[in-house]
């Protein structure tokens, strides 16, 4: 499937999805949001796909940020429009039941920062730049930033960043725990296929019903989260996966999962 700014590809288990508006540096307007919105929405259709790998086109740029100059024309009805828009998409992909591993090919700045921060894993390749700068132009994180980086990295370090606007390199974003991995930049795609590929071999099920309880367990008390998780552990219990997956481990064969 194909759309005027988004290229997605599907092939064993694996949609490949491209941001591709490099003469922005990939940047995100109401358009880029209404494609992504619509690609998400046909992959988590699509029951063949278990694993997303979110790249920006080109060479230079996961996604730059949003569209600073469609920003500085709107008024204040649009820019409400725009910023709800904006965290229903990225809440759209983070709770998408499927896994959504961010390929960070280079600038991910300001809301590219905030997409990357709303997938599962993050692979970053060594020539990135990572960062939320809004304040440098008046603005601040509206899409989740100030949200989800909080419960990534902890207050202290997300107030710096915010407040600052500072640039984030890949060593230092591996060390705070945004980046899974550092990459080599000719290693970023084959290592994120290669994590793909590892997940797409495990029970679907299994998987998903562990997304559901890391992410609504993280929002509560350690006793709701873990009534969550037992409830989830439940779900998958019931599945023709789970007893495949045991019967394979103790038969001593590879698993044959179906996704029931």
């Amino acid at each position: 499937m194909e759309t005027k700014y988004i290229h997605c590809e599907i092939e064993e288990g694996i949609a490949k999805v491209i941001i591709n508006r490099p003469e922005t540096l990939n940047a995100i307007d109401k358009d880029v949001l209404n494609e992504l919105e619509d690609t998400f929405t046909s992959i988590e259709r699509e029951d063949s796909v278990r694993v997303v790998i979110l790249t920006g086109g080109g060479d230079k740029a996961f996604v730059a940020g949003g569209d600073i100059a469609a920003m500085k024309e709107m008024n204040l009805i649009e820019g409400e429009k725009f910023v709800y828009r904006g965290q229903r998409v990225l809440s759209q992909i983070e709770n998408s039941s499927k896994v959504v591993i961010a390929a960070i090919n280079g600038y991910t700045l300001g809301g590219g920062m905030e997409l990357s921060l709303a997938c599962d894993i993050r692979i970053v390749s060594e020539k990135a730049v990572l960062g939320l700068p809004e304040v440098c132009i008046g603005l601040y994180p509206g899409w989740g930033g100030t949200q989800r980086l909080v419960r990534l990295i902890g207050k202290g370090l997300t107030k710096e960043l915010i407040f600052t606007g500072r640039r984030i390199y890949p060593g230092e974003a591996k060390e705070l725990g945004i980046a899974n991995k550092v990459v080599a930049h000719e290693d970023l795609m084959q290592e994120s296929m290669n994590v793909a590929n590892m997940i797409v071999k495990n029970s679907p099920i299994a998987v998903m019903q562990a997304k559901k309880a890391i992410n609504q367990g993280y929002e509560t008390s350690l006793d709701q989260a873990l009534a969550l998780e037992a409830e989830a552990w439940l779900v998958n219990f019931t599945t023709e996966d789970r007893v495949e997956g045991l019967s394979s481990f103790l038969e001593k064969r590879s698993p044959n999962y179906k996704g029931k």
